[in-house]
C-alpha cells in the first residue's frame, strides 16, 4: 500500500505560477489547518503567525489562491464567505443553523444526480453547490437537555 506524500506548500504555489511569499504560505496553512474559515478568521490566524499584514493583503491572497484553483470559496446564504482547500471534487456542505459549524458532505458515489438539471439550458454542468441546513449533533443534544 502506498502512502501519498504531503505536498510542499512552496512547490504547490510555484506549480500554479505564484511567487512564494510568507503571506501566501501563512494563508495556505490557515486554510489547511481550519477549512471553512471566514476571511476574518483567516486574517486573525495569519496575523498571529507572521505579525504585520494588512487585511487587504489577506483578501488579495485568498482571491489569488481561489482564482488559481487552490481554494474553493463557499458563500452560504446570509453568511460570510468561507474558504477550503478541498478542491477538484463535487462535494457539498452541511451547516448548523444554531452554531454555524460547517462540515463536508460527499456527493453521491457513482451517479451524481445533483449534476443533472431538469433544464440545463445548453450548459455543460461540471459542479453543483448544495448546502444542507440543520442542527449539528451538539446543538441538538444541547437543545434536548435544556428542553428546547
Amino acid at each position: 500500500m502506498s502512502v501519498e506524500s504531503p505536498v510542499d506548500p512552496a512547490d504547490l504555489l510555484r506549480r500554479h505560477g505564484l511567487h512564494v511569499t510568507a503571506q501566501r504560505l501563512a494563508v495556505l496553512r490557515a486554510v489547511s489547518d481550519g477549512p471553512h474559515r471566514t476571511a476574518d478568521d483567516i486574517d486573525k490566524v495569519v496575523r498571529a503567525e507572521i505579525g504585520a499584514i494588512s487585511r487587504q493583503a489577506v483578501y488579495d491572497v485568498l482571491a489569488a489562491l481561489t482564482e488559481k484553483g487552490l481554494f474553493r470559496r463557499i458563500q452560504p446564504a446570509g453568511s460570510s464567505a468561507r474558504y477550503e482547500n478541498r478542491v477538484g471534487d463535487n462535494h457539498h456542505h452541511l451547516i448548523c443553523r444554531t452554531c454555524s459549524q460547517m462540515v463536508d458532505v460527499d456527493c453521491a458515489v457513482g451517479e451524481t444526480p445533483c449534476l443533472t438539471a431538469a433544464d440545463d439550458s445548453g450548459y455543460e454542468i461540471d459542479e453543483a453547490e448544495v448546502i444542507y441546513w440543520g442542527r449539528c449533533p451538539a446543538c441538538v443534544a444541547s437543545a434536548a437537555s435544556s428542553g428546547g
